[in-house]
């Protein structure tokens, strides 16, 4: 059987101040550029979306999300961005997305959930009691994202009972579609974090998501632009734990770099390669 085919989509354009600062290179007067690195598999039995970027609902009532973040990423809010749009203009049809496998729940990973109300939600259990029983520290990032599953999304909640992904505890999404995904616990962003691992012909595609923010810090030696040190500092829920996670896919990128590409979330870098080499 054919291997699903993977398309990479940027489902929203963030622009925080100085760029040197956030991308590594540039004027520090600059706007930065980070995406929001969206997967799209087509599947035999439908459609299935890796996280959703910013959805229809934020271009048109960008408040949802809050001040205070926009005011920090300056998002672009467009609506030609959103996952909804570019599947119309590939051809597809929104219906037709089944499974969406949300990493986490921050707005610009799941904002696009109304946009596809009949579509399975995939998370790790954690995640989704986290949010609806959030610790003190994490009440305003749920608070944020409210707007998002205020439609009531189809929730289907997966526990990691023993499987191993190259030495990560895993779960098997989908055990009855053609599309080989994986959740991996990567905790440490959110409480519930996780990777998302995709079979791409006879190797693996890793989803971060927002383990990391910059490529080169999972390189040997590692490093990060200031700005973004500073950024995921702020953002994560637990220190130690996404460090931890760090580090283990620094290794899994040194043992296996022939076997696994990973990529992240917000790094434009990794996104314009991936769609260069679609």
């Amino acid at each position: 059987m054919p291997a699903p085919r993977l398309h990479h989509l940027n489902c929203g354009t963030m622009c925080p101040w100085a760029r040197r600062l956030v991308n590594g290179d540039g004027s520090i007067l600059a706007n930065a550029r980070l995406v929001c690195h969206v997967l799209l598999i087509e599947g035999s039995d439908g459609l299935v979306l890796v996280d959703t970027g910013f959805g229809g609902g934020d271009v048109r009532n960008p408040r949802q999300i809050s001040l205070p973040f926009t005011t920090l990423v300056r998002p672009r809010l467009e609506l030609g961005e959103t996952a909804l749009s570019q599947l119309r203009a590939r051809g597809f049809d929104p219906a037709d997305v089944r499974h969406i496998v949300l990493t986490h729940l921050d707005v610009d990973h799941a904002g696009g959930l109304p946009d596809f109300p009949e579509a399975q939600v995939h998370v790790w259990a954690r995640e989704l009691d986290t949010m609806l029983r959030p610790p003190l520290r994490e009440r305003a990032r749920y608070a944020i994202g409210s707007a998002h599953w205020a439609h009531g999304p189809r929730w289907v909640t997966h526990e990691f009972a023993g499987d191993e992904w190259l030495g990560f505890e895993s779960v098997l999404v989908l055990p009855d579609g053609d599309a080989e995904i994986l959740l991996i616990p990567l905790p440490g962003h959110t409480l519930g974090h996780t990777g998302v691992a995709v079979r791409r012909g006879d190797g693996w595609l890793l989803h971060c998501g927002d383990t990391y923010f910059h490529r080169d810090q999972v390189g040997t030696p590692p490093s990060c632009p200031p700005g973004l040190r500073v950024f995921q500092a702020i953002m994560q829920a637990d220190g130690r734990l996404r460090h931890q996670n760090l580090e283990r896919l620094r290794e899994l990128a040194r043992r296996h770099s022939g076997e696994v590409e990973l990529i992240c979330s917000h790094d434009p870098v990794l996104l314009d390669r991936a769609q260069a080499g679609a």
